[in-house]
C-alpha cells in the first residue's frame, strides 16, 4: 500500500475497538449510502493485535455490578455470537463463585440480569453452591463461597485469532489497515477546535474523523491533545474531590498453568465455563502449606488450546513505574506485556488447587512466558467513549477492553449522526456531574 496522504475517517490503534469501529463503520456507510470502508484507514505503530488486546485472556462475560456496563456487555455478547467461527468464540458460558460478603451484590447482578433478559441462574447457601458445583467438577473443595451467579451465555474467545477474523471482516468492506506506522501528533484545524492532520513517523495524514482507540496507552494521546491531566469528581455526599489525576496503571498478572485443556472438562466430559471465584477463606501454599493471604482474594481461569492448557489470572494491583523487565514503547509508557513474576505463580497455582483438586501439585508446571499487561484506568475504573476537539471520539476501555467488542459498534452509529444511549453513562462530563457508577465489594477494580 501506497503511504497515504488522507483519510475520510482516520482510526489509531488495530486492537479490538479499533478493528470492530472500522469494519461497523464500513458496513453503517454502505448501508447508509454515505460512503464506502475504502474511506477508513487503520494506524498502528505495529500491527493487528499486538498490544493488550492480543495477549487479553478472552473472557467474554455480563458480571457487572453497575447497571450500564451490565447492558453494554449484553450488547456485546450479541455481537460475539454473531460470527462465532470468524471471531473464534466459545459460548461455554460464566460462573461467579462469592464469598459471603459479595452475595447480595452478585444477587443484585442476577435479578438486573432477568430483568434485561441475560439467561442466568443464582445459587445461595454454602451447602448448595458445594452441592451445584459438584454437579460440574467432582474434585471442587473450595471453602468461603456461597453463592454461584451462572451465566449461560459468554465465555471466551481466542484473542488473536478473533481480531484477524475482524481485521478481515473490515477490509472485506475495503478499509485499509497500515502497520508500522507511530503517531507522533496532532495538527489542529485553523481558527477551529477540530484535528486537521495526524502527524507520523511516516508523513502527515489528513482526516475529517478521528478515532483514538489505544488500550492501555491511551495517556499518551490525551496528552498530546492537551485534555485535563486531573479531574473534579462530585462525590455522591455532594463533596467535590479536585485534582483526581485522569490516568492510573495496574498490573494485570495472569498465566497458563501447562497442562492438558481436557483435564478441566466437566463430569459429563464437556468444555466448562470460565470458573471466577472470590473467597474470603485463607489461601495457604499448595507448596509448602504457608498462609499467602487470609484477606478476601479472587482468580479466574479456562482451559484454552489457544494458549496451551489452563489459563486465567488474579487481583491485579496498582503500579507506579511497571518491572525492569517490560520494555519501553515509543510513546513513552510501559508496553502492556511483561513476564509475571514467581508470587503470582505460587497464589495463581495455589488458588487452583484450592478450588479443584485436580490442579494439587501442578504449579512446576506453570509456563513462564509473556502474559497478563499494564492497564491504564480511568479515576473510577470504568470506561470513557467521548467526543473531544470537535472531531475526535476517544475510546478508553479502562481495561474493559477485549470482551467490549460491541463497542465498535456503537462508536461507529456515533461517528454517522446516531448517539446511544447505552455510551451515554460513560461520557467525560460524569465525574464533574457526580454521575458516577456504583461501587461492588469484589476485589477487582473492574466489577
Amino acid at each position: 500500500m501506497a503511504f497515504p496522504d488522507g483519510a475520510r475517517f482516520v482510526i489509531i490503534g488495530a486492537g479490538i475497538h479499533g478493528l470492530s469501529t472500522a469494519w461497523h463503520l464500513a458496513e453503517g456507510l454502505k448501508a447508509a449510502g454515505k460512503g464506502s470502508g475504502e474511506e477508513i484507514l487503520i494506524l498502528d505503530k505495529t500491527g493487528i493485535g499486538a498490544g493488550a488486546s492480543g495477549i487479553a485472556c478472552g473472557v467474554i462475560r455480563n458480571n457487572y455490578y453497575q447497571p450500564a456496563m451490565r447492558e453494554l456487555m449484553a450488547h456485546s455478547v450479541e455481537v460475539w455470537e454473531s460470527d462465532r467461527e470468524a471471531f473464534s468464540y466459545h459460548p461455554v458460558g460464566y460462573m461467579q463463585i462469592s464469598a459471603e460478603c459479595m452475595r447480595e451484590d452478585v444477587g443484585t447482578i442476577y435479578d438486573q440480569q432477568q430483568a434485561i433478559g441475560y439467561d442466568s441462574s443464582f445459587i445461595e447457601g454454602a451447602a448448595e453452591t458445594e452441592k451445584y458445583m459438584k454437579r460440574f467438577f467432582n474434585d471442587w473443595q473450595a471453602k468461603g463461597v456461597t453463592s454461584v451467579l451462572h451465566e449461560k451465555k459468554g465465555g471466551y474467545a481466542n484473542n488473536t485469532a478473533s481480531l484477524y477474523g475482524m481485521a478481515s471482516k473490515a477490509e472485506a468492506q475495503g478499509v485499509r489497515i497500515l502497520s508500522g506506522v507511530t503517531v507522533t501528533g496532532f495538527v489542529s484545524d485553523q481558527g477551529s477546535r477540530s484535528i486537521a492532520a495526524v502527524e507520523t513517523d511516516r508523513g502527515i495524514i489528513s482526516c475529517e474523523q478521528l478515532v483514538i482507540a489505544p488500550g492501555p496507552w491511551v495517556k499518551f494521546f490525551w496528552d498530546l491533545l492537551e485534555l485535563p491531566a486531573s479531574v473534579n469528581i462530585k462525590g455522591a455526599d455532594g463533596k467535590i474531590h479536585t485534582d483526581i489525576p485522569m490516568w492510573r496503571y495496574w498490573a494485570l498478572e495472569e498465566g497458563t498453568l501447562g497442562v492438558d485443556p481436557n483435564l478441566q472438562k466437566t463430569n459429563g466430559g464437556k468444555m466448562p465455563p470460565v470458573i471466577h471465584v472470590d473467597s474470603d477463606a485463607p489461601l495457604h501454599s499448595d507448596v509448602d502449606g504457608s498462609l499467602i493471604t487470609d484477606k478476601l482474594w479472587g482468580i479466574y481461569y479456562k482451559p484454552d488450546f489457544h494458549f496451551g492448557g489452563i489459563q486465567g489470572g488474579a487481583m491485579p494491583y496498582p503500579v507506579e513505574k511497571a518491572a525492569d523487565d517490560v520494555k519501553v514503547d515509543p510513546y513513552g509508557i510501559d508496553s502492556p506485556e511483561f513476564i509475571v513474576d514467581d508470587n503470582f505463580a505460587h497464589m495463581w497455582c495455589s488458588a487452583l488447587a484450592f478450588c479443584q483438586k485436580r490442579f494439587e501439585g501442578q504449579i512446576e508446571l506453570y509456563k513462564k512466558e509473556p502474559s497478563g499487561g499494564i492497564g491504564g484506568f480511568t479515576p473510577d475504573s470504568f470506561p470513557v467513549f467521548d467526543w473531544f476537539r470537535d472531531n475526535v471520539y476517544i475510546i478508553a476501555d479502562s481495561n474493559h477492553g477485549y470482551k467490549m467488542i460491541g463497542v465498535g459498534k456503537l462508536v461507529a452509529e456515533e461517528m454517522l449522526g446516531h448517539s446511544n444511549s447505552l455510551l451515554q453513562p460513560f461520557n467525560f462530563g460524569r465525574y464533574e456531574a457526580g454521575e458516577l457508577h456504583p461501587v461492588s465489594n469484589s476485589p477487582f477494580p473492574w466489577s
